[in-house]
């Protein structure tokens, strides 16, 4: 494994152990050249998945990048680290067992606005925002009473 800090091609593993919900194996590692120590994940992969973008291009699914949305929507809320976790694992898993090999982008949007919906409604508003491209704050207020709608209906 190429050390993030100096760019040296080996290190060691110092430990290895599962994450909390068994869906990956997290290594401490530490560079054989410069000494720093860093973590990995090691995750199963069960397909390759492509993205199909709003504009038509095609690019691999990046687990990534799915996770920083989610943090970023997420971002000083009260919500524990593993459910995020969780979330992106579960999404990652409907895609990788949906036996499809491609996937629009919309799709795993509305996968993760319906996951969120459940977990916490400001980080549901502010996913939506970018998803749905809200440009005024009456997008945001209109979105906004849709949810409140739909709490007085359940709670009647």
């Amino acid at each position: 494994m190429r050390c993030p800090y100096c760019g040296h091609e080996d290190s060691q593993v110092k430990d290895s152990r599962p994450t909390e919900d068994g869906a990956a194996i997290r290594r401490r590692r530490q560079c054989e050249d410069c000494g720093a120590r860093f973590t990995t994940f090691e995750r199963i992969q069960l397909r390759e998945v492509a993205v199909l973008k709003a504009g038509g291009t095609r690019e691999p699914f990046d687990r990534e990048k799915l996770m920083r949305s989610v943090q970023i929507a997420c971002r000083k809320r009260p919500i524990d680290g593993a459910r995020i976790e969780r979330l992106v694992s579960g999404i990652q898993r409907q895609l990788e067992t949906s036996g499809e090999n491609e996937v629009q982008a919309a799709q795993i949007g509305a996968m993760v606005m319906e996951a969120l919906k459940g977990f916490d409604n400001v980080a549901y508003i502010r996913f939506a925002s970018v998803y749905r491209d809200f440009t005024e704050a009456k997008d945001f207020e209109e979105f906004a009473a849709t949810i409140n709608e739909a709490a007085h209906k359940n709670g009647s």
